[in-house]
């Protein structure tokens, strides 16, 4: 064989090589994911937020104005986010440098998530803001992780949910409700990770919520989990209904979820390596029918 020959042939290997490894690629970004009958998770408006939301991580919506509360990591801000305008962000510091995690809004009262589990309670008057904090129990602070905090219309509780805890071994998600009291938690109710790992065609699962809510249409409750870019949807009490993966690159890093009165779903996204945090904007297909 000439050597020209021979250049000819080993250039026809690498051009088949390079095609095969393409195509490779481009079966594995390909990957096709399931849209609900409410919702079209692969087509959200997507909503680029200032930088100073960059951790975003718990987010609460406000009808009155068409925008959402929101918090971020390691530092006590709260942030007002109008959604049409997101430039004109709002904030004011409500407490020193913790972990916080997710926020809920009721009867004008806001109640902020720290990580181990201590519920922040802000409320402004006039122009002041007053704190009370509510401490989970102090045993297990140092076992327990939690990054998801909503409000249960039905039995009229604040509810926490595990994100790692220890007693959960990875076979169930436990959630604490706050009492009437307002200073003691309580078990609420547990999710049982085996048919959601079935569903996805998995023997296990480490389900790690980041935040809930329920939606006032149907009444279940929707749980994102961001490190495996999963929605989950159970009824109340948390049985199963339906789980969906999500395309990880417009789920970059989901941390906050909340609802407008109309079953519209909102997510927020922190930063991740490189652009801006996100609000995830996905209206509910079945509105007016």
């Amino acid at each position: 064989m000439t050597l020209l020959k021979k250049s000819r042939l080993a250039g026809l290997i690498v051009l088949c090589i390079a095609m095969f490894m393409i195509s490779c690629n481009s079966k594995s970004n390909s990957k096709s994911f399931r849209n609900s009958d409410m919702y079209d998770f692969a087509n959200p408006t997507i909503i680029d937020l200032p930088a100073d939301l960059d951790e975003i991580s718990g987010i609460s919506y406000y009808a009155k104005d068409t925008s959402v509360f929101a918090i971020i990591d390691e530092d006590g801000m709260l942030f007002k986010i109008p959604i049409l305008h997101p430039g004109n962000a709002k904030q004011w510091r409500f407490d020193k440098q913790r972990d916080y995690e997710d926020i809920v809004m009721k009867d004008s009262i806001f109640y902020v998530l720290v990580s181990n589990g201590d519920i922040e309670q802000v409320n402004f008057v006039g122009d002041s803001i007053r704190t009370n904090k509510t401490n989970f129990s102090d045993q297990s602070k140092k076992v327990n992780e939690f990054e998801t905090l909503y409000y249960d219309a039905d039995s009229n509780r604040l509810v926490i949910m595990c994100k790692q805890c220890e007693e959960d071994k990875k076979a169930k998600v436990s959630s604490f409700a706050l009492g009437d009291s307002g200073i003691a938690y309580h078990a609420f109710m547990e999710i049982d990770v085996a048919p959601i790992a079935k569903k996805l065609g998995m023997d296990k699962l480490a389900l790690k919520p980041s935040a809930a809510a329920i939606n006032p249409i149907t009444k279940d409750l929707y749980i994102v989990c961001s490190v495996s870019k999963l929605l989950l949807i159970t009824d109340s009490r948390g049985k199963f209904k339906d789980v969906f993966e999500l395309n990880p690159k417009i789920y970059k890093q989901p941390e906050g979820l909340t609802f407008t009165p109309a079953g519209d779903l909102i997510i927020s996204n922190e930063v991740f390596l490189e652009g801006y945090a996100t609000l995830l904007i996905l209206k509910n297909k079945k509105k007016g029918q």
